[in-house]
């Protein structure tokens, strides 16, 4: 529930004087990407003899985009390798005659917090608006369906007793158990020494502990109704018992940084955004002439097609074959795919990485997720019922088969868009061998049981358009979440981008990509070890940084994640 985590990027530490907002620097690695973004100085240099040096990027969603957008910037010549189309799991999907309604399959709510990445959005000119989430002032009417009762609110003081006891249980679990108050602050303040002490004492007591394990450790949480209501409703962004059985770690980044509440989606589509980076000219380009763009730097403006084999060539090289048979050599590469590619789906030698790398690739786990949208003629939910003055229908959470609904409203004179459902891992399965039409049909049938007296089918006028990330070959899944225990697998994928205590074999190619980042699942992960990845590359080729603006490799020893023993 939106209200059940205290302390949002609005709230007052006093009658006069604002908070400093949270922001998504922290916990685990407290760099300022943002702060190294926005500095007059730059992201450093390469060595003359370097500029134009041909840099292999593997993957052309959000974390290659950037990659290679930075890259260029500094004068090198980002090759980008991609195998269907720009944008990764920022996929819109338009519906024809129909121009600005879009279906968003990956990313479609992105918090303020996401300070790196919004960076980009206000670069391009992408324009936001608040995203409609369950018991949020941008979604009209909320409608919760447990157990065969359904309850209509606009804001949690409308829902019976039990759903604020269950947010209040949430918060004090948070309190006692995780100390939000002191990490929030902590964040705020960008105190990088309380933040770590706090944090890595908590990652020593938790990394074992499964989200589920930590409410019920809690008092708070005795009654196993409040667990069943609570991951049924969830908070901020809906239902979270798919989540159960992850790490409470993945949990805590999330509400420690607030990017779990207060989502705006970008008018038009996410997609926009590694498409605009794309075609963009910046104005502080090195190297390369005025109105150099990425989509210039590539034959036809089109990436390379998908990466089939990757392999180690000497002397240091990385040799790189795409699906059309060309063969390629570069001094370094990034690697921004979902890791499990490089296990099944792209020829590669063990010479790539060290074998406890190998090991955190293959330990890494993915949610699935399925989306189902359908184009209707107009915003009908917004119409109130006659007899009941309720909203004909509502942004609706249910433990029937759809889980999560969501309308999207484009204006009173143009079509509106419904995500009949959003479901995650065990509830996104149970999707997967459906047809669309099947799928519609069940979906039909469960909200049914909830608007008796709505004819959804009357109001559709396009075929639905389904995505179930699991079964996307190039993606096996939606994102990583850590599961208890692998909390030092991530910091090895995380930490891939320093090299200097690598064997010089293992040197020149980095891995980026929102799944080894700390908060898989949202787009500033994506973002961070892009910029991670830049950092090592340009390290790598014997640049550097301004002193005045260090990167994340110049400050890892003072910022490192917690090392946990290992024997």
């Amino acid at each position: 529930m939106t209200s059940a985590t205290p302390g949002s990027a609005t709230d007052e530490g006093s009658a006069h004087q604002p908070q400093q907002p949270l922001t998504m620097v922290g916990p685990d690695f407290p760099f300022p990407y943002d702060d190294w973004l926005a500095h007059p100085a730059g992201l450093g240099s390469v060595p003359p003899e370097a500029l134009g040096t041909e840099v292999a990027v593997i993957g052309g969603g959000l974390s290659g985009i950037v990659t290679a957008y930075e890259l260029m910037r500094l004068g090198l010549r980002p090759v980008v390798h991609e195998a269907h189309e720009i944008g990764g799991r920022l996929r819109s999907v338009p519906f024809d005659g129909h121009p600005g309604v879009v279906a968003e399959m990956g990313a479609m709510r992105f918090p303020p917090s996401a300070t790196a990445f919004f960076s980009y959005v206000d670069a391009v000119g992408l324009a936001t608006e608040p995203f409609p989430n369950p018991l949020t002032p941008a979604a009209p009417s909320t409608v919760i369906d447990l157990k065969g009762r359904t309850h209509y609110a606009r804001t949690l003081d409308d829902l019976p007793q039990l759903y604020r006891d269950v947010a209040e249980a949430w918060t004090q679990t948070l309190r006692t158990g995780a100390r939000l108050e002191e990490a929030q602050a902590a964040v705020r303040a960008r105190d990088v020494p309380a933040l770590k002490a706090l944090w890595n004492d908590l990652v020593h007591r938790l990394d074992d502990t499964t989200f589920y394990g930590f409410l019920c450790a809690s008092p708070a949480f005795a009654s196993f109704q409040h667990r069943e209501v609570f991951g049924q409703v969830g908070f901020g962004t809906g239902g979270w018992d798919t989540d159960f059985p992850n790490s409470i770690l993945e949990i805590l980044r999330v509400v420690y940084t607030g990017a779990d509440d207060d989502h705006r989606t970008i008018v038009g589509g996410s997609q926009q955004l590694p498409l605009r980076l794309w075609r963009r000219s910046p104005q502080d380009l090195a190297h390369w002439p005025a109105g150099t763009t990425l989509a210039s730097l590539h034959e036809g403006g089109r990436p390379r097609p998908a990466v089939t084999r990757l392999h180690r060539t000497a002397p240091a090289n990385l040799t790189v074959t795409d699906a059309e048979g060309a063969i390629r050599t570069y001094r370094a590469a990034v690697f921004t795919a979902q890791s499990w590619m490089l296990l099944s789906r792209i020829a590669c030698d063990e010479a790539l990485f060290p074998m406890d790398h190998w090991t955190a690739i293959e330990r890494t786990h993915y949610m699935g997720s399925t989306k189902l949208f359908a184009l209707v003629d107009r915003p009908f939910w917004r119409e109130q019922d006659p007899v009941t003055g309720r909203d004909r229908m509502s942004m609706t959470l249910s433990d029937r088969m759809t889980r999560g609904t969501y309308l999207l409203d484009h204006g009173p004179d143009r079509p509106g868009l419904i995500c009949l459902s959003y479901t995650w891992s065990d509830d996104s399965l149970k999707w997967l061998p459906l047809s669309a039409s099947e799928r519609l049909a069940v979906m039909l049938q469960s909200l049914r049981e909830v608007y008796p007296d709505v004819d959804l089918r009357r109001h559709i006028i396009d075929s639905p358009v389904t995505l179930s990330w699991e079964a996307e070959r190039d993606f096996m899944g939606a994102f990583k979440a850590n599961l208890p225990g692998h909390y030092r697998y991530q910091r090895r994928l995380f930490t891939h981008f320093v090299q200097d205590d690598l064997p010089e074999r293992y040197r020149g190619l980095f891995i980026a990509g929102d799944d080894v980042s700390w908060t898989a699942g949202w787009a500033e992960g994506a973002v961070q070890t892009a910029l991670n990845a830049v950092w090592g590359v340009v390290h790598h080729l014997g640049g550097s940084t301004h002193p005045d603006n260090p990167g994340p490799g110049d400050r890892f020893a003072e910022l490192a994640p917690v090392l946990l023993p290992e024997d």
